[in-house]
């Protein structure tokens, strides 16, 4: 099982703190948005005498209501397509475990998640993947790239659109092709939109429950963590048009009897979130943006790629190995007793000796904080490259 380049440097965090340092974190997409009011009142003001199991799928209340929330947002997706689950990471479990034998093949595109690589694992399945570079802003590689890599062991396409650890953005040009050799090869194209909401600069996310044709081969991964600040809620879906799909996922979702109650009446409350908060939240979140690449910029060296939505940036560091330097930076280093902890980009690629001088920065915190990070981040390159 393959450790988590964002948490495997926690105990250097701790240490870094016990000594007295702050530490700003870039290294986590843990947002400071506060959660919508109405999901904590919801859990506050609940009367319940007997914390009970929910239905495997989820509660019924929840998933009509989110039916409906997709609806609103021009997603044709009903109340028999969604299965809730315990955060993202097991929707993505279950479409793994649904679709694909041990020794199978999935196909993506990195840097990635660090935690396909773990899920993949934990399903005896092997990634296979095609390469994206910082100088085209990790754009959809090649379709023929996707193409030469097709064995009959293939079963599936895995993206994650806005991208973390990119923020890349797909078009939907390029939705519409991967989605034609999807079709082609009869795979499975798996879409985890767990940040469709953050994108900035007026582009448009396509998800592939729009794509006419797809539906048997369409699978989309969401969750709540990320659109209303409940990362700790632990509440995600599996959603797909494809009965038999859906008819394993469910399998998998009562062999863990059902997600969590509490949650839940978090996630059906936070519903009623009203569009302000995203309008705030998303304006906030691109403010947070220009100020990181504008002072990621001003450092010799560095090379970034804008990212068009989520949260994250990979940055490109003049330095020769990042794990280290992450290390340094925590365990050796402090500028007036602050440091900064970032995530190694090397864990987002399944790929050997790649990414080793890049980074993943989250913009998660406020702007006068990430100002501070970048200035830290420049003063410890210097002294680093000067003892190295």
């Amino acid at each position: 099982m393959p450790e988590s380049p964002i948490r495997k440097l926690v105990p250097y965090s701790e240490i870094a703190k016990k000594k007295g340092h702050k530490v700003y974190h870039l290294n986590i997409g843990q947002p400071d948005i506060k959660t919508p009011k109405v999901a904590m009142d919801a859990i506050k003001n609940v009367n319940i005498e007997v914390l009970e199991y929910s239905h495997s799928a989820g509660f019924e209340s929840y998933r009509t209501k989110l039916s409906q929330y997709y609806k609103d947002h021009g997603l044709p997706i009903e109340l028999a397509d969604i299965i809730i689950t315990t955060g993202g990471s097991e929707a993505l479990l279950f479409a793994m475990g649904s679709t694909m034998d041990q020794g199978d093949e999935i196909i993506i595109p990195e840097p990635f998640y660090a935690n396909y690589n773990g899920f993949s694992t934990a399903s005896g399945v092997k990634v296979v993947p095609v390469i994206s570079t910082i100088d085209t802003g990790f754009a959809l590689p090649p379709i023929a790239d996707f193409e030469k890599l097709i064995t009959p062991k293939t079963k599936a396409i895995l993206i994650c659109n806005p991208g973390n650890p990119t923020g890349y953005l797909y078009s939907k040009e390029e939705i519409l092709q991967l989605a034609e050799l999807v079709t082609k090869h009869d795979l499975f194209l798996i879409a985890d939109e767990v940040y469709r909401e953050f994108t900035y600069d007026g582009d448009v996310h396509y998800s592939v429950m729009n794509v006419p044709g797809l539906e048997e081969h369409a699978i989309m991964i969401d969750s709540v963590s990320k659109r209303y600040s409940m990362c700790g809620a632990r509440i995600g879906c599996i959603v797909s048009k494809n009965k038999e799909v859906m008819a394993t996922a469910m399998k998998f979702a009562q062999a863990r009897l059902s997600p969590p109650t509490f949650a839940q009446i978090a996630s059906e409350a936070a519903l009623q979130t009203p569009q302000s908060y995203f309008d705030e939240v998303i304006s906030e979140y691109r403010e947070r943006r220009d100020t990181l690449i504008a002072e990621l910029n001003k450092i010799d060296g560095v090379k970034v790629a804008t990212p068009k939505g989520a949260f994250y940036c990979i940055a490109k560091l003049p330095i020769d190995n990042a794990d280290n330097f992450a290390q340094w930076l925590l365990e050796s280093y402090d500028l007036n007793g602050e440091t900064v902890m970032v995530a190694p980009a090397a864990g987002f690629y399944s790929t050997p000796g790649v990414g080793l001088n890049e980074v993943r920065i989250a913009y998660v915190l406020k702007k006068e904080d990430l100002i501070r990070s970048v200035a830290i981040l420049k003063d410890a390159i210097a002294v680093y490259n000067s003892i190295h």
